[in-house]
């Protein structure tokens, strides 16, 4: 537009615009462990593809709200993992009110959240936020990685390319070798997600089919203004 009616602020800003986009994009793909190239032209004639584990031979296990409340009043650390789904269902109010009871019963939580959560870098910051959660509370991928190994419950909430382990075991996945949070490792996983579908990468997740990880399904939201609700009976 600068250029059509020869208005040089209107080239400088456009300009700019377009250099900061292109750096978050080569930001973004390197926490992907993937080229520029590839992610642009990448899923071009590509055929979708479950992970090489056999996971559309297995089932998902679901939970309960009840059930799920139950496993996280007990639990000592909880570890929240926010993703794009919890952007979506708007539900980063019932998510903070959920912590609150947690800690009101003594449980330790975190937020654990990876580079490219979300629709940009920063997103589930900001998101968190919106909804005063302490910033101390969150966690880069770096940061929290190591306490996963005595997480007794992490809480998924809306992620699944970010959390899925076949980044670190299956070289014939199109996500392998991008850094991942290490959510397989704690000691039980729930899961909340709106329904089976793939993530973005368009693969099944090997997270969603261990048997340590229970699947809450559901709008996020209003499945955690749920286990509020039965939080607060147990």
């Amino acid at each position: 537009m600068g250029f059509a009616i020869d208005n040089n602020l209107l080239i400088i800003v456009g300009a700019l615009d377009g250099t900061s986009g292109l750096l978050l994009s080569i930001l973004m793909c390197r926490a992907m462990n993937r080229s520029f190239r590839n992610v642009l032209f990448g899923a071009f004639g590509a055929k979708v593809t479950a992970s090489g584990k056999g996971a559309e031979a297995q089932e998902m296990r679901p939970i309960t709200p009840d059930d799920a409340a139950v496993r996280l009043a007990y639990a000592g650390l909880v570890i929240v993992v926010p993703g794009y789904g919890l952007a979506v269902a708007q539900a980063q109010h019932a998510l903070r009110e959920l912590t609150e009871q947690l800690e009101k019963r003594g449980v330790e939580v975190k937020y654990a959240i990876h580079p490219v959560a979300g629709r940009m870098p920063g997103h589930m910051n900001v998101l968190l936020a919106e909804a005063n959660v302490p910033y101390d509370k969150l966690f880069d991928m770096d940061e929290i990685n190591a306490d996963f190994n005595r997480c007794d419950v992490a809480l998924v909430i809306g992620a699944n390319d970010v959390v899925n382990p076949a980044a670190r075991s299956d070289p014939a996945s199109p996500i392998y070798g991008m850094p991942i949070l290490d959510v397989d490792r704690a000691r039980s996983v729930i899961v909340l997600k709106r329904g089976k579908g793939a993530g973005f990468a368009g693969i099944e997740n090997e997270l969603f089919f261990n048997p340590k990880t229970a699947m809450l399904f559901g709008d996020a939201k209003a499945s955690l203004s749920r286990l509020v609700t039965e939080l607060k009976a147990v």
